[in-house]
């Protein structure tokens, strides 16, 4: 078992991609998979192999309820390699474990500083914490990644500095911040940076590109009311279905909010919702290349999306971040919600809000601890 974990830039990805290259030449049986199906997708881009998530990996079987992989049915695999580890909670790693035969060897791949698992436990950093497995930590930036203002001021964030705001003297810019203090500021310059700056400057597309991200549900500028603002600004006409109070029109952006293993998509995944058919009371969603049939007992799972928690990007990554930053959020303002915020970002990242909401943020390291006790029971 190993361990590798490093922040942005410093060469996970090729480390992973060179020893698959490596190990397929010599014969190795070798699987890969991650937390989320959105990370699934990713991995399996970045190495020009198939990747799972891990509930299908193991074959869930929600008829079941159980995995049909376990210690007495284990993966047929020499190397399995984990990307996103630090999102794998200690249920999901207990059954993944039992799954992976005792000649196999396992790689966890991870940013350890990210946020942890939704789910219960802290695996990887108490994995690494517990000095009994071997752990390799990548901490050089290389040069490609060193003019990237994103990765420069991921490991500022990091390292507990304020980031650089300002590009240097023939840096390319990739990573913005516009000063506004009240919350009705920072909601306008939003709906004018998806609806027409961005758009006009960076050839992106409001819908497809750009994701607002912020560390609050509630209040002016929390997910609700960002998500009722852009759905009126983006996407103000259409057929519309109403469930529960929210409001759904064809081409609005939505996400899945819990795992549904029928359907085979997950908490987290990001669609279009491509059609409403009234009279039967019934939905389609595009994810990807795939389009979902939804009941209306089914739309409990979904919500909009032009604006998610920060919390559920775990696992993506988007050409555009827009992260609104205010004092009145100090609640949820932590240094590794910051941290995971601006790496999800490929080609631009854009914060909206106040200097001193950015100092509380990266200054707050105190992260709620979990009582896990698995760091002990490892280094017995």
């Amino acid at each position: 078992m190993l361990v590798l974990t490093g922040g942005p830039g410093t060469g996970k990805t090729t480390l992973i991609n060179s020893l698959v290259r490596i190990l397929e030449k010599k014969g190795q049986r070798i699987v890969l998979a991650s937390p989320t199906g959105r990370a699934a997708k990713r991995l399996s881009e970045v190495t020009g192999r198939e990747a799972k998530t891990i509930h299908r990996l193991l074959e869930f079987s929600p008829k079941k309820g159980g995995f049909k992989r376990n210690e007495d049915n284990p993966l047929d695999a020499d190397l399995v390699i984990i990307d996103e580890a630090s999102m794998v909670d200690i249920l999901l790693m207990n059954h993944l474990l039992k799954a992976i035969p005792l000649i196999a060897t396992l790689l966890l791949v991870g940013d350890v500083d990210q946020l942890p698992s939704v789910g219960s436990g802290n695996v990887l950093k108490d994995i690494i914490n517990s000095g009994s497995v071997e752990t390799v930590v990548l901490t050089e930036i290389f040069r490609q990644a060193q003019e990237s203002l994103i990765i420069v001021n991921a490991h500022r964030i990091n390292r507990g500095e304020f980031p650089q705001l300002k590009p240097q003297l023939g840096q390319r810019s990739d990573f913005y911040f516009i000063e506004k203090d009240t919350p009705e500021e920072v909601v306008a310059v939003i709906k004018e940076l998806c609806a027409k700056r961005l758009p006009n400057a960076f050839r992106l597309s409001p819908l497809e590109d750009i994701q607002v991200m912020t560390p609050m549900h509630r209040g002016t500028v929390g997910v609700a009311n960002l998500n009722a603002e852009l759905q009126a600004l983006l996407n103000p006409q259409g057929k519309v279905i109403t469930r529960g109070g929210h409001l759904f029109r064809v081409n609005d952006k939505v996400m899945q909010v819990k795992n549904n293993y029928e359907k085979d998509v997950f908490n987290g995944d990001i669609g279009t919702l491509a059609g409403i058919d009234l009279e039967e009371q019934k939905v389609q969603v595009k994810f990807d290349d795939r389009i979902i049939d939804y009941e209306l007992s089914d739309l409990d799972d979904l919500v909009l999306a032009f604006a998610i928690s920060i919390h559920k990007s775990q696992g993506a990554e988007y050409p555009a971040v827009i992260v609104p930053l205010l004092p009145q959020h100090y609640i949820m303002l932590q240094r590794n919600l910051l941290y995971t915020a601006i790496t999800r970002a490929k080609r631009l990242v854009v914060l909206v809000g106040s200097k001193r909401a950015i100092a509380i943020t990266v200054r707050n390291n105190r992260v709620q601890r979990r009582y896990t006790n698995l760091a002990a029971r490892l280094s017995i």
